[in-house]
Order: C-alpha cells, then sequence, then structure tokens
C-alpha cells in the first residue's frame, strides 16, 4: 500500500508538468454547415430589400434641402435612441384636391405615425412604407434623440453609426438632423 501512495506521489507532479507545459490551445473551428446558409440567408433578404428600397425614385435634393425643420419634413425619417429607434412617417394625403388641405377635417397630424422599432428591423420598416409618403425621394432624415443621459449617449452614438451605415447599404440617402440644422451624409 505504501509503494501504491509513493507511486503517486511521482506520478501526480509528472502529469502536472505535462499539462502546464502542453498548455491550452483554443483552435478556430471554421464555419459549419448550419451557418453558412443562415449568411446567405440574411444577405438574400438584404439584396431584397435594396432592390425594394430602389423602386422608390432618387432624391430630389433642391426639395428636402430646403426643409428647415422636422415638423415640415414630409419624407420618413428616424430618431435614434439607446434601445430602439422611432421611426416617423407622414402618409400621403388620399385627397388630392387642394380644398380643406391641412384645415380641420384634414389635419396633418392625422397621417403622421411614430413607429418605435429594433435597429435590426429598419429595413422591413422602410420596405413597408408606401411609395407615396416619399415625396423627396429615397431619403431618410435620421436624428439623435432629445436629453439623452450622459451615460447612453455612447451607446445612441453607436446606434447612429449602425443607423446610417444599414441605410447607406440600402442605397437611401442619409439627411442627418441636427438640433441646429441639418447636414448631408
Amino acid at each position: 500500500m505504501l509503494d501504491i501512495v509513493r507511486n503517486l506521489l511521482y506520478l501526480v507532479p509528472s502529469l502536472v508538468l505535462s499539462v502546464a507545459l502542453s498548455g491550452c490551445h483554443n483552435t478556430v473551428t471554421p464555419l459549419s454547415a448550419e451557418t453558412k446558409p443562415v449568411t446567405t440567408q440574411q444577405q438574400q433578404l438584404a439584396n431584397a430589400a435594396r432592390q425594394e428600397m430602389e423602386l422608390i425614385p432618387p432624391p430630389s435634393k433642391t426639395r428636402y434641402m430646403a426643409v428647415k425643420s422636422l415638423t415640415s419634413w414630409e419624407n420618413p425619417y428616424v430618431t435614434v435612441q439607446g434601445g430602439m429607434l422611432t421611426l416617423h412617417v407622414l402618409l400621403a394625403d388620399a385627397n388630392t384636391s387642394g380644398l380643406g388641405e391641412g384645415g380641420l377635417l384634414r389635419p396633418v397630424g392625422a397621417r403622421r405615425q411614430d413607429l418605435n422599432i429594433r435597429i435590426s428591423d429598419l429595413p422591413t420598416a422602410l420596405n413597408a412604407i408606401p411609395q407615396n409618403a416619399w415625396p423627396y425621394g429615397r431619403v431618410v432624415a435620421v436624428e439623435e434623440a432629445h436629453n439623452i443621459p450622459t451615460s447612453a449617449r455612447p451607446q445612441v452614438r453607436r446606434n447612429m453609426e449602425t443607423t446610417m451605415q444599414m441605410l447607406n447599404d440600402l442605397g437611401v440617402v442619409v439627411y442627418e438632423w441636427n438640433e441646429g440644422g441639418a447636414g448631408l451624409r
């Protein structure tokens, strides 16, 4: 029995030493067959969203550059927040007559919709907007939410960059709106 214990005392340090010398190896596994179709599917969805956005005519710079406030902006615009986006849509007036436009019976506010969405759902949400709600063409104003806490500003800025990149990937012109005015991006 004593011989077995002595042999184990010699064996344990040699095992520890061999494990320590061999170290840990972090191997990168190649993409499995399950993840490849997901990325292909995502790419196909992105291409489909881009093709749908191309049905909307290119932006008319003279029309949207003349807008001085978001209250008079007629195209969709996005407010970027820490955990979500707010998509503001002004639907086209169904009545083509100029009679009573913007008045008591046809208020502009009744046609405005504000939708809270995830950033990943932005392409789908934009493609769901009817073509007649894009009077300036394929351009979206983007603004940061107001009165953001200091701790949330980095997240909002990252979301802002992600949103602008998604819009650019869709072929949409980004009109970055600041509190002091707007700027083309």
